[in-house]
């Protein structure tokens, strides 16, 4: 299980983010993930996507479900493709895409960002930590993830 600490400044919260794969073949898994608000002390998202994952071109496509606070339930489908930017593969630049609608199929969101990702392996004893620098193009935002 993936776990992080996540801040934003829409929300003036500090979350903690939980995601875990389940595979279901060699290339496709379901994703399930949840953000818990330490501003109310309550769940505030949680998804679950299938997703398939292309190797040859470093990219996966999913659809899904997801509840957030704010919109309740919505379909989802996303794409992402990773390109190396080191011969480990430890540091990439990652494109990714995301179409909402809500469960009427009246109301879209579209999110497309750009991000550079950094992997330290073992960066403390069995514990791995991954850097995210990105920008989230349509609302012009830009983020800082550590993982």
């Amino acid at each position: 299980m993936e776990t992080s600490l996540r801040f934003s400044g829409d929300s003036k919260a500090l979350r903690i983010h939980a995601k875990e794969k389940f595979p279901v073949d060699s290339k496709t898994f379901l994703q399930v993930h949840g953000e818990l608000d330490t501003k109310f002390g309550a769940p505030s998202y949680f998804s679950a996507v299938l997703r398939h994952f292309y190797p040859d071109i470093s990219a996966s496509l999913g659809l899904g479900l997801q509840y957030n606070k704010n919109d309740k339930l919505r379909y989802s489908v996303r794409g992402k493709a990773a390109v190396p930017m080191s011969s480990n593969g430890l540091l990439n630049i990652v494109i990714k895409g995301r179409c909402d609608v809500d469960n009427e199929f009246k109301e879209r969101k579209s999110i497309g960002a750009a991000e550079f990702s950094w992997s330290v392996f073992n960066f403390q004893k069995d514990q791995d930590v991954r850097f995210k620098l990105g920008y989230e193009i349509l609302d012009k935002i830009q983020g800082l993830n550590v993982m």
